[in-house]
């Protein structure tokens, strides 16, 4: 049994999404994932895909063990609150419909959605591209609620068609993009323009999502602020 439409998404800036379970459905999330619950709801957890799939999670830096929520009666409710102001992006896993997000982005999931660690295909893409060089691929079949920085932007890319995007704003791409860099501009502009030494640089086809305020961004201005 799925989710499907039994969730709400809900609280504007600072999101939760609330999903309605009846016995014996479950929900999956990372390990301290889960903000509350009703009370006829319990908690299993394991290293889901085994061993190898444990590890390259912890690799990419999540937990190497997720939590599965059940249901032991009709009508419970559990929520998963984003944690950072922005909001919570909603999507349909399935075999024609497998993402790569960034490795945090991950909030919460039926339990026939999957995730293993996906490696940038070029090494510069994953050192200097500024989404890491190891993502998270979602597979399988149902919802995957996803954590946005600041407000999301869909962009559907032509076979071909290009968008650049600044370090840090990719929140998850369809897996037939496909991820590069650039330079960001000629010395002077990599160096004094404030913009960083390099672009992603996303190629299509496929449907791709940006966040508005990266949170690495909005520490950087807090810094700044805290030495002014």
């Amino acid at each position: 049994m799925s989710i499907g439409d039994q969730y709400e998404i809900k609280g504007g800036n600072l999101p939760v999404v609330i999903c309605k379970l009846n016995k014996g459905e479950s929900v999956l999330t990372e390990a301290g994932g889960m903000s509350w619950h009703t009370s006829e709801i319990s908690v299993s957890t394991k290293g889901k895909g085994g061993f190898g799939k444990m590890l390259g999670r912890a690799f990419a830096g999540e937990s190497m063990f997720q939590n599965t929520y059940t249901a032991h009666a009709d009508n419970q409710e559990i929520a998963f609150a984003s944690s950072f102001p922005g909001e919570i992006l909603d999507v349909d896993i399935s075999p024609s419909n497998e993402i790569v997000i960034q490795k945090r982005a991950f909030l919460a999931s039926d339990t026939t959605v999957s995730s293993e660690v996906f490696f940038q295909k070029k090494l510069g893409a994953g050192l200097f591209g500024g989404e890491g060089f190891i993502m998270l691929k979602l597979y399988g079949e149902g919802k995957a609620f996803l954590e946005v920085d600041g407000s999301i932007h869909q962009y559907d890319l032509k076979p071909g068609e290009k968008i650049v995007i600044d370090t840090g704003h990719l929140v998850a791409m369809d897996s037939s993009c496909s991820l590069d860099i650039e330079k960001a501009g000629d010395l002077k502009s990599m160096f004094l323009g404030g913009e960083g030494l390099f672009n992603t640089v996303i190629t299509g086809p496929g449907r791709i999502y940006i966040q508005s305020m990266p949170l690495a961004r909005l520490q950087a201005l807090m810094n700044i602020g805290v030495e002014s």
